[in-house]
């Protein structure tokens, strides 16, 4: 049976980021039937559907919302990470831009089930067009009943605040996110407490990614069974965005069932390779690297992590065997090492150091001594922080090396690149 979309199946209607289109094309029924439920029960459902995580670590969604206290006398808040800061990750900006109200009935949901009023939606500050749109659906909903005092007649309120990110990427991060929404430098928080129990503002709060809340809907209104039956098995359910983009004929977000093989995809989706594919990042710069022989694997989340690497943010970036990895692993090391918060000394020194060896070897003098140096370097980051940034950039370097060690040999052995580009 052929999958048809459900996230991205309106995008294309002209009126789908207004009231009105979003009425017509869906009509808020996920809301209407939590309206009948329990904070308990709407969370079970959530939990039942297994749905997980977009945003990167894949965390059972209804589990993370069962860990906020019911009886916690302070106020509870819903916080939307639309921060999406990753090279290669642009599936929630065609979301915020295309289908606010999928992601405002899916906000309106979290906060009944947990008993949240306010929410807050984090946006990289980039995203103009998204915060706007975004901001036009708050405004529209507000004068029209579907936000605010007795929502839809519900009896239930609820306020939804956007917040500007500055461009920062550790704000990515739950904790860091959080502190930036309080008005101070992204810095991760130590945990525990988590979130749930100590999050903004110090109050029980859920964190949740715009592709996980904006699925809400569609599990209300279609049941838990519905969505578990789709995608490859019970534990990776449900359907995924993956943002495609590199060597490959039509590159952009596409929307299929969680589990869809690598090879597939791409040529059911993307039109095929543009020239012969040599390496694919699965989810994400902080995603280690896969070769040629992976490329039949599931895209899901356990599927990834059991082959060393992992599914992230769905980001899919596609190297063809004209593309010089070793620039590439330079670039993400830069990347790196340009937006850690400095906070942790693994993660500070490390990736400086990491990206001026690379840079070395780039412009022709490299030593031998490079390549067990900069494995040495990545051990000595891994495990060793307050968030995974520094994780991050030591597996995604220490898989290139590991699979395509001969180029970078190469690299220091001719003091130049042997490939075009």
């Amino acid at each position: 049976m052929t999958f048809q979309p459900v996230l991205l199946r309106c995008i294309h209607d002209p009126e789908s980021h207004t009231l009105k289109g979003y009425q017509r094309n869906w009509g808020f029924a996920g809301f209407q039937k939590c309206l009948g439920m329990t904070g308990a029960q709407i969370i079970e459902e959530v939990k039942a559907s297994g749905l997980r995580g977009r945003g990167g670590a894949g965390f059972l969604t209804g589990m993370k919302w069962s860990f906020v206290p019911a009886d916690s006398p302070k106020p509870k808040y819903i916080v939307v990470n639309g921060d999406e800061g990753e090279p290669g990750t642009f599936k929630d900006k065609v979301l915020l831009e295309r289908e606010p109200f999928m992601l405002l009935e899916g906000i309106a949901i979290a906060a009944r089930a947990v008993g949240a009023h306010t929410a807050f939606v984090y946006i990289r500050g980039e995203f103009v067009q998204g915060i706007n749109t975004l901001q036009s659906a708050i405004d529209e909903a507000m004068r029209e009943g579907h936000l605010g005092k007795n929502m839809m007649g519900s009896g239930f309120d609820l306020d939804v605040v956007i917040t500007r990110g500055a461009g920062a990427y550790i704000c990515g991060e739950e904790t860091g996110l959080l502190e930036s929404l309080e008005g101070r430098r992204g810095h991760p928080r130590l945990r525990p407490p988590f979130p749930a129990i100590e999050g903004a503002f110090r109050c029980p709060t859920v964190v949740n990614n715009v592709e996980t809340l904006a699925a809400v809907p569609h599990i209300l209104a279609n049941g838990a069974a519905w969505f578990s039956a789709i995608g490859s098995n019970p534990k990776n359910a449900g359907f995924k965005l993956y943002a495609v983009s590199g060597d490959v004929k039509k590159p952009g977000v596409y929307e299929a069932p969680l589990g869809i093989p690598l090879n597939e995809l791409v040529e059911t989706y993307c039109g095929g390779w543009d020239g012969k594919p040599k390496a694919v990042i699965p989810g994400g710069v902080s995603a280690p690297v896969l070769k040629e022989d992976q490329f039949n694997l599931p895209m899901d989340f356990d599927t990834l992590a059991k082959a060393g690497s992992m599914l992230g943010s769905g980001a899919v970036m596609v190297m063809n065997d004209t593309r010089c990895l070793l620039t590439t692993a330079h670039r993400i090391t830069k990347f790196f090492a340009h937006e850690s918060c400095g906070q942790c000394s693994p993660c500070r020194e490390g990736t400086h150091w990491l990206e001026l060896i690379l840079k070395r070897i780039l412009d022709g003098k490299g030593k031998a001594e490079d390549l067990p140096l900069m494995k040495d370097i990545c051990q000595g980051m891994m495990g060793t922080t307050i968030c995974v940034l520094s994780d991050a950039c030591a597996m995604a370097l220490a898989a290139f090396m590991d699979k395509f060690g001969d180029e970078f040999e190469a690299h220091i052995k001719d003091g130049s690149c042997r490939r075009s580009r």
